[in-house]
């Protein structure tokens, strides 16, 4: 069993329960799930599945997505791959670019994009009239990401490296979508990555609330009026969750949490802070889903 930190521990048991959390801790024993979506931009799920000779398992929560055994095959040598047929992906992570729902002819921002899982997914459902930009700070991750957009074909594309404040005085109220996939304390990914505990010690979740809120107050201020916006992380701390969305509602009464839909029968609500009911926030715990940790909140402007 891998040694967590106190804090943690202490956070989660809260969180979960006792029993609960002992369930939780009974995964870091468990096999690490590796995850292929297909790019439905450049091929449909059935059409693939006639192709490719990998052998994959559904996950049940994602149209597209799939698990492999990485010990019996390693589809990142597979030809399909490097023609962009499908993108190697964690299956919880699939989830918050499966869950905002783009229409044709939708200006979408995904605003920390790099490496790209999210706005592959993003890309390939903005049809012939919509546009996508994919921004992230990091100008060497912001190449990385042109290059997995373009090996996924996807078009009327905008990849820029800038820091989101210049793009609220460029973009006010102008997308339609945007997806902030915000950097966190990635208590989530401790089970399948062990070095995510050191990171931890050094910069826990009080380091990331500061960075997290200002993004979503930036979100905010580039989503159009009837726009909706999805955050999401990859830790299981209430202070990086809960607590900066009921902050956005407190500053903004104009913004609506909305059900995230399609459910699943995994999916874990979210817990009420300061009397707000936040239910309709979904947790996903690996000791309830085939996945690592993962936090997705859908909200809505109001407006047309």
């Amino acid at each position: 069993m891998t040694t967590l930190p106190e804090a943690f521990e202490q956070e989660m048991k809260q969180l979960l329960g006792e029993e609960e959390y002992e369930a939780y801790c009974k995964t870091f024993d468990e096999a690490v799930h590796r995850g292929l979506r297909v790019n439905n931009g450049k091929i449909s799920t059935e059409e693939f599945l006639r192709r490719t000779d990998i052998p994959l398992k559904k996950v049940p929560w994602i149209p597209n997505g799939f698990y492999y055994d990485e010990e019996s095959c390693n589809p990142a040598k597979d030809a399909d791959y490097y023609a962009g047929l499908y993108y190697l992906q964690e299956p919880s992570a699939m989830t918050p670019a499966s869950r905002l729902p783009i229409e044709p002819d939708d200006r979408v921002l995904d605003l920390c994009a790099a490496p790209g899982g999210k706005a592959t997914e993003l890309g390939s459902r903005i049809g012939e009239g919509g546009m996508l930009l994919a921004n992230d700070i990091s100008n060497s991750r912001a190449k990385a990401l042109l290059r997995n957009l373009e090996i996924q074909g996807v078009g009327r594309l905008l990849v820029t490296s800038e820091d989101p404040e210049k793009l609220v005085t460029l973009y006010p109220a102008f997308f339609d979508k945007i997806l902030l996939d915000a950097p966190c304390s990635g208590e989530g990914m401790f089970r399948k990555e062990s070095s995510m505990l050191r990171y931890y010690s050094e910069n826990g979740p009080e380091h990331y609330v500061p960075i997290q809120k200002k993004l979503i107050e930036q979100a905010y201020q580039m989503l159009a009026e009837g726009g909706e916006l999805l955050y999401s992380t990859c830790t299981f701390s209430v202070k990086e969750n809960e607590e900066v969305i009921a902050g956005l509602l407190d500053a903004h009464p104009d913004m609506e949490v909305q059900e995230i839909t399609p459910g699943y029968e995994g999916f874990a609500p979210g817990v009420s802070v300061n009397g707000r009911d936040l239910s309709r926030c979904v947790h996903i715990f690996p000791q309830r889903m085939e996945g690592e940790g993962h936090f997705v909140a859908l909200l809505k402007k109001q407006g047309e």
